[in-house]
């Protein structure tokens, strides 16, 4: 075992405790990490007791609802970043992940130890198209998520439709300063330990990011890209999540990860992801038990310290 620091992972989860468990034993299998959970309050204590009982293992007393397009999300990240920080163990990287997540590819800590400094997560472009999310002040029955036809999703389109021929009748009257833009990109991500603190210390002292995004719309895919794009962290991105997701294909499905099943197993592999999701026990145990089985969170050899290593997926 190598001498490097132990990673933090924080994980975000509503269901599937043994799924969550058989994640969670990937990670600490080598005690080479230590865990942050979130449970979604309303499944709290339901969950709560059924989480792994380790050291290695912290779930959060303080927590919240967790709503699809809210702050809500954001606020649930930030009370694990929180945390970690409170933990004063000195980390090498904290890594945000889903309780329908697993780890799909080993040497991952190698990884991490030959990227010291670097932060992983993606980028999409930001335009009139888009930018209305987090511009326009969203009511609150509009930010929910509707799974079939619903009038609040006709509106949202209507209302998104005119500001992007630049009527706003809902704007966010928090104004973010001149010289800063818009980021935005997928809600996982993997920061170094100094930039977790970095965001929570920047929080701390400008109340008014928050403010900015807390009525806005789908906020955890532009909140933590907007703040490190706007430091002296940008500098480090890497425009990867290293996640491996499937897309559906069809009009309805084409902007929502699917569930993986067995049958996913060689493009799983074949993408070269350290990660995947999403998988739910409910769907297809066999290639949640195939990963949990195969890989583990591990170092199989000292780092080179003169090396760096980026590997694109």
């Amino acid at each position: 075992m190598n001498s490097s620091p132990r990673t933090a992972y924080i994980l975000q989860i509503h269901k599937n405790q043994d799924q969550v468990n058989k994640f969670i034993k990937q990670l600490i299998s080598e005690e080479q990490a230590d865990v942050f959970v979130h449970i979604d309050k309303r499944n709290y204590q339901n969950l709560k007791e059924g989480i792994v009982k380790s050291p290695f293992v912290n779930v959060l007393q303080q927590c919240g609802i967790c709503e699809w397009g809210d702050i809500s999300q954001v606020e649930s990240t930030i009370r694990l970043l929180r945390e970690v920080v409170a933990s004063k163990n000195e980390y090498d990287f904290v890594c945000l992940r889903s309780g329908q997540d697993l780890l799909v590819k080993d040497g991952f800590k190698d990884f991490l130890i030959n990227n010291k400094g670097k932060i992983f997560m993606t980028l999409g472009n930001v335009g009139r198209f888009n930018s209305g999310l987090m511009e326009i002040s969203w009511p609150k029955f509009m930010r929910k998520r509707y799974a079939s036809f619903h009038p609040a999703r006709v509106f949202r389109s209507i209302v998104l439709g005119l500001y992007r021929k630049g009527i706003n009748i809902f704007p966010n009257r928090n104004k973010m300063p001149k010289e800063y833009s818009l980021y935005k990109g997928s809600q996982w991500f993997t920061v170094p330990y100094d930039a977790a603190k970095y965001i929570i210390q920047f929080l701390d002292e400008n109340e008014w990011f928050y403010n900015y995004f807390e009525h806005s719309l789908v906020p955890d895919q532009w909140f933590f890209h907007t703040l490190i794009m706007n430091s002296q962290y940008k500098t480090a991105v890497m425009d990867n999540n290293l996640l491996f997701l499937k897309w559906g294909e069809t009009l309805s499905s084409q902007n929502s990860p699917q569930d993986l099943t067995s049958e996913d197993i060689p493009l799983i592999e074949e993408s070269n992801g350290y990660f995947a999701r999403k998988f739910d026990e409910n769907i297809d145990d066999s290639v949640i038990n195939y990963f949990a089985d195969k890989v583990k969170f591990e170092s199989t050899k000292l780092a080179n310290k003169d090396e760096e290593l980026y590997v694109r997926i």
